[in-house]
């Protein structure tokens, strides 16, 4: 591991590009394991996440369909099966009673940790390598990342099955 303030080796935009597709590639596949072990689908762990992530601001059920890129029957269904896990549940928004909230169960995040722990532990021991103007730097690339993805996602439905070329052609 580099140590605090060393320096770290040269690379370029491709390699980096090639990293995030190797750690993507893997992100995916434990997300599926995840999910599995957890007794639900990957659908309903993103949307999870999300309601985890809202902390303590319960997130409308409409928020959730539309982070989640679902509809609103979608995120229903979604919300049916993580009632029945115990993960999560529905409440009334006590501002307007005919909104609905979602709420983690409180058992939820100790039930992912027990899941998500050992790697969330390495990741903040590999963290721990880095001086603090690098992990400036990489939650700059993430929150950067995130935005780009967001905005190719919203373009792809437009693109896809259209007959439209892609921006490189094909």
């Amino acid at each position: 591991m580099v140590g605090k303030g060393n320096p770290r080796p040269s690379a370029t935009p491709a390699e980096a590009l090639a990293g995030m597709d190797r750690v993507m590639a893997l992100s995916s596949v434990g997300q599926h394991r995840v999910a599995q072990r957890l007794g639900i689908n990957i659908t309903d762990l993103t949307c999870l996440g999300h309601i985890l992530g809202a902390g303590a601001t319960p997130i409308g059920a409409g928020e959730l369909a539309a982070l989640a890129d679902l509809t609103t029957g979608g995120v229903t269904g979604v919300l049916n099966r993580l009632e029945r896990a115990g993960y999560a549940h529905r409440e009334p928004d006590p501002a307007d009673r005919r909104r609905i909230r979602v709420v983690a169960d409180p058992s939820t995040a100790a039930r992912l940790y027990a899941v998500y722990g050992p790697l969330y532990d390495r990741l903040n021991g590999l963290f721990a390598g880095y001086a603090p103007e690098e992990i400036a730097v990489l939650v700059d690339w993430f929150t950067r990342a995130e935005e780009l993805m967001r905005v190719s996602l919203d373009e792809m439905p437009a693109r896809l099955g259209t007959g439209d070329p892609a921006p490189d052609g094909t």
